[in-house]
């Protein structure tokens, strides 16, 4: 089964997430931000990652930057799910490591699309 590793900040964004996700079939770890995500990752093993940006004590950017730097997760795609469209941002996050980018609030079915395409 596919195991998914969902980083936000917000409960009410992380329990709309898990809904969806395991809904869809997924496995579904929870993170409440990017320290507590590498955290996780010590334990588990997903096969795709989606991380807010905009987060305390370890922003989306130095979360991916910390799982690249990883060695068991370097392939994992990473989607970033969050509010800011900024181009520079949406570059920023590409140069960390990302895989790929959606804005909230989130369209269920093409979430789940996306995340089938990737982690086929």
């Amino acid at each position: 089964m596919t195991r998914i590793l969902a980083v936000d900040d917000s409960k009410t964004m992380r329990c709309m997430l898990q809904a969806t996700l395991v809904d869809a079939g997924f496995e579904v770890d929870l993170a409440e931000d990017g320290v507590n995500g590498l955290e996780k990752l010590k334990n588990t093993d997903p096969d795709l990652i989606i991380t807010d940006i905009n987060m305390p004590r370890l922003d989306g950017f130095g979360f991916i930057a910390g799982v690249r730097e990883g060695k068991q997760v370097t392939a994992v795609p990473i989607l970033v799910l969050t509010t800011e469209t900024g181009e520079h941002l949406k570059q920023r996050a590409r140069d960390a490591g990302a895989t790929g980018w959606i804005v909230k609030p989130f369209d269920e079915d093409k979430l789940i699309s996306i995340i089938r395409r990737l982690v086929v």
